[in-house]
């Protein structure tokens, strides 16, 4: 455990709200309309980015109403800290990319090189193609390395949490989506 409760609540209590809980899930639900049109005809291989995505891939695959197969990879660039560091790959997917459409879904589009990796490892094994959805991507206000396919919500350049995202390992089952206090 990273955080006693009395601090993640202080987090909690001491954060701004950016998006209410139906927000996130209008959200959820667009994402689903615009891949279901531009997938239904593939039977993707649907990739879940851990931890993070795992939240937003529980809302969105059930309203994807199209044949998918559905895998998972853990790679990270936060671990428990606040700030970026090098990627740590801890599985990759179980199942055979080569020849297949892969769908990559992952919570938030930060700096672009956690998306990169992951997408430069999938084409090298042999993936046809490599489409991401993000649920959130942050405007970061600097070039990044990678571009989602699908973008869900844009977020200031701030640390945000929930729905997915944690802060210090906390908060990632809130509904909403929050930034910690600025400095």
């Amino acid at each position: 455990m990273n955080l006693s409760p009395e601090k993640a609540r202080r987090i909690l209590e001491t954060a701004e709200q950016l998006c209410s809980a139906a927000v996130v899930s209008e959200t959820v639900a667009r994402l689903a309309r615009e891949i279901s049109a531009a997938l239904a005809e593939s039977f993707p291989l649907v990739l879940c980015v851990m931890r993070g995505a795992v939240i937003f891939a529980g809302q969105l695959l059930p309203q994807l109403r199209f044949p998918l197969e559905f895998d998972y990879l853990e790679v990270t660039r936060y671990g428990a800290a606040t700030r970026g560091g090098e990627i740590s790959w801890k599985v990759t997917p179980g199942t055979a990319v080569a020849g297949r459409v892969v769908l990559v879904l992952d919570d938030i589009l930060d700096e672009g090189r956690t998306l990169a990796a992951v997408r430069e490892k999938l084409l090298a094994a042999g993936a046809s193609r490599v489409l991401s959805a993000v649920f959130a991507e942050k405007d970061t206000g600097r070039a990044k390395p990678a571009r989602a396919d699908f973008v869900g919500l844009r977020v200031p350049n701030r640390y945000v949490f929930g729905f997915g995202m944690d802060v210090k390992g906390a908060w990632r089952n809130l509904p909403e989506i929050y930034a910690l206090k600025e400095q």
